[in-house]
């Protein structure tokens, strides 16, 4: 599957497929929640949250590519991805793009 942020893709002629998506809600646990509270204390890199939010990106792209492959689609163009706080320490994050089959 060809993902790009772009509304083409070089030398293919494209069917658009409609609207694709995935999404997922992802949070730490307390203890490491507490943890990197202190860290903003001293300040730095929040790795934990870091490492979360990659994670949830990742399931986000796969749940939108899963969406693509349903409707027999080749590539996803126009892909972009958008979070939001659902509640202190957990975000949801999506990965949304148009389905295109080649012509």
């Amino acid at each position: 599957m060809i993902l790009v942020n772009t509304d083409y893709i070089t030398g293919k002629n494209l069917e658009m497929l409609g609207l694709v998506k995935g999404s997922t809600i992802q949070s730490v646990n307390v203890g490491r929640d507490i943890t990197q509270s202190l860290k903003t204390l001293v300040g730095g890199e929040l790795k934990t949250y870091n490492e979360m939010m990659n994670n949830a990106r990742a399931i986000a792209t796969k749940r939108m590519v899963e969406d693509a492959e349903s409707l027999g689609a080749d590539a996803v163009v126009n892909v972009r991805y958008a979070s939001s706080a659902v509640m202190q320490s957990a975000a949801e994050v999506i990965a949304y793009g148009t389905a295109v089959k080649f012509i």
